[in-house]
């Protein structure tokens, strides 16, 4: 007897659990029992025998109906290594990191935004620039969200999943209006405009005629699943627009979101989608670290090493990052094997930068084995499921390093490993109280699942762009997937003073429409599978009723003669 998609979906989450909980037991020491000494001929060894094989099995070709893309805030190659050498020692894996089977680098660069040297590379990115490159396709300057160097808009990844018919979800640790989550969600050009309430919004806010604020711009986008932190900015109130007055939260809840603020609630959301979408704000700011935070000073690596310690503040495991995770797979999922549409996911650990920005070693250790834990419980479904690509990268390294000796003038800190010895890891790129930078060298990507051999060798943020959108067949012209848009009528020879409902169809490629009827408007609606319905009360004479695609300009018109 075959099992249930839903049985299936229910294996592939506690594979996940089941994989968290392993990576947990692995003994605390790089030699575990049965096992060489690093130090014997061969004890340091990772792969066992010919690999060519295991990497031509791991090799589909590309096609997904789902895409998993999961981003370590931060997360260079210098991070990886420390939260395994601290975690699970030297020679030691990273459950989730470590197994996915096909891997590669990017470049990371941003451009310059004005003046002589505009449109070309600025080499050390920051998140908002890099997250816009991979969400789009398009490189762009550092603090832009989403538009090119010219400040144009530019389509992102979940705008395109959702107007092809696919699920979409967004999910961080940061708050939700940070920028790797935005890049998915909005088009602005300084990336601290979260809220109405942000005087840097400047031409984007709306009432000086721009899209409005990200979170704005958020509950616009209508994504299925959006998880994270940022409450704060939902309590802002509309400046302008027909929200003008309500708070964001209140006008979510208007227009449908299923809105919690803590794990039980979210436990108890069943489905999520056009007409209920979730959006789930479990923090007024960022989440708080798994990791009780150490402070790193010149000369702290010749100190007694330290072990980290759990946060007395973190949240409950129901909204850990790879629960969070989960969550949005169970609701994504439409479980109908490779028929139908898929879903897209982007899922952020955001702390790891915020932490190496603090030059808190053990924060940034405990937000990447949770970011880690994440990446494994997307590889048990995708495992399960057999039509998901996952993809795990950063969107820039940083400027922990693991140093072999105390340097005189940086910043620094010792750390007692799972192999039971000492680590030390500077922060040399700013002096005590200020913000460690990022740097601009190429980071890791890795990936499994349909198409993940696009990721091999040595590729660029905006490449992740084009094999997400190629595998999951994407068109770009959304214009053209609103081409068959049109409107029913209840009655089209109506009484004077008679309530007659005009519902529009066939907008895919929009996410809300306009309404005028004649003269009057009647406001912007959001369309829920590309249908939205308004009533009018029939006047007299003869009325044309159009309805305008806010994102492709597409109308579709109604008349209706009075009686």
């Amino acid at each position: 007897m075959h099992a249930t998609p839903t049985k299936r979906r229910r294996r592939a989450l506690a594979l996940g659990a089941a994989l968290v909980a392993a990576a947990i037991a692995v003994p605390a020491g790089a030699e575990a029992v049965g096992q060489l000494a690093l130090s014997q001929h061969g004890g340091a060894q990772r792969h066992q025998g010919d690999q060519t094989r295991t990497v031509q099995q791991a090799i589909q070709r590309a096609g997904a109906k789902n895409v998993i893309l999961l981003i370590g805030d931060g997360m260079g190659d210098s991070e990886i290594t420390i939260a395994r050498n601290y975690q699970y020692g030297a020679a030691g894996r990273l459950p989730g990191l470590d197994a996915l089977p096909l891997t590669g680098s990017y470049t990371t660069y941003s451009v310059v935004k004005d003046g002589a040297d505009k449109g070309k590379p600025d080499y050390v990115t920051d998140s908002a620039a890099s997250g816009s490159a991979w969400a789009t396709g398009t490189k762009t300057y550092d603090g832009a969200i989403s538009v090119d160097v010219d400040g144009k808009p530019q389509q992102t990844l979940l705008e395109l999943a959702k107007a092809n018919g696919l699920r979409t979800g967004d999910v961080s640790t940061a708050e939700i209006q940070d920028a790797t989550p935005a890049v998915q969600v909005a088009h602005v050009g300084a990336r601290s405009c979260y809220g109405p309430d942000t005087a840097s919004c400047g031409s984007d806010a709306l009432q000086n005629g721009g899209l409005g604020s990200i979170s704005e711009q958020l509950l616009n986008a209508r994504p299925d699943v959006t998880l994270g932190g940022g409450s704060a900015s939902f309590q802002q109130t509309a400046k302008a627009g027909q929200w003008q007055g309500d708070t964001l939260v209140s006008q979510a809840q208007q227009r449908g979101y299923q809105v919690v603020s803590d794990a039980a609630g979210l436990a108890g959301v069943r489905a999520a989608d056009q007409s209920k979408p979730l959006l789930g704000l479990f923090t007024p700011g960022n989440f708080p670290t798994r990791y009780a935070p150490t402070t790193a000073t010149v000369g702290g690596a010749d100190q007694a090493p330290v072990t980290c310690t759990a946060n007395p503040a973190r949240l409950s495991t129901g909204l850990s990052l790879q629960s969070l995770t989960n969550k949005s797979i169970q609701l994504l999922d439409r479980g109908r094997g490779k028929s139908g549409k898929g879903f897209f996911l982007q899922v952020e650990g955001a702390s790891i930068d915020k932490q190496d920005h603090a030059a808190d070693a053990c924060g940034q250790i405990g937000e990447t084995i949770d970011f880690d834990e994440a990446v494994q419980a997307a590889l048990a479904f995708a495992k399960q499921d057999g039509n998901t690509l996952v993809i795990a990268t950063a969107d820039h390294a940083h400027s922990s390093q693991i140093v072999d000796n105390t340097p005189p003038t940086s910043l620094s800190t010792a750390l007692r490993t799972a192999d039971g010895t000492t680590m030390k890891v500077s922060y040399g790129t700013a002096g005590a109280g200020s913000s460690q930078q990022h740097t601009g060298t190429q980071v890791r990507i890795a990936a499994y699942g349909p198409g993940a051999a696009n990721v091999v060798g040595l590729s660029d943020q905006t490449d992740t762009f084009s094999t997400i959108r190629d595998g999951l067949r994407l068109s770009e012209d959304v214009a053209a997937l609103s081409r068959g848009a049109r409107v029913d009528v209840s009655d089209r020879s109506p009484h004077r003073g008679e309530r007659v409902t005009f519902t529009a169809s066939r907008f895919a490629g929009d996410r809300q429409v306009r309404v005028q009827a004649g003269n009057t408007d009647l406001g912007t609606l959001d369309l829920v599978d590309g249908r939205a319905s308004v009533q009018w009360k029939a006047e007299r004479g003869s009325t044309t009723v159009t309805f305008t695609g806010v994102q492709t300009g597409r109308q579709a018109t109604a008349q209706v003669r009075v009686r």
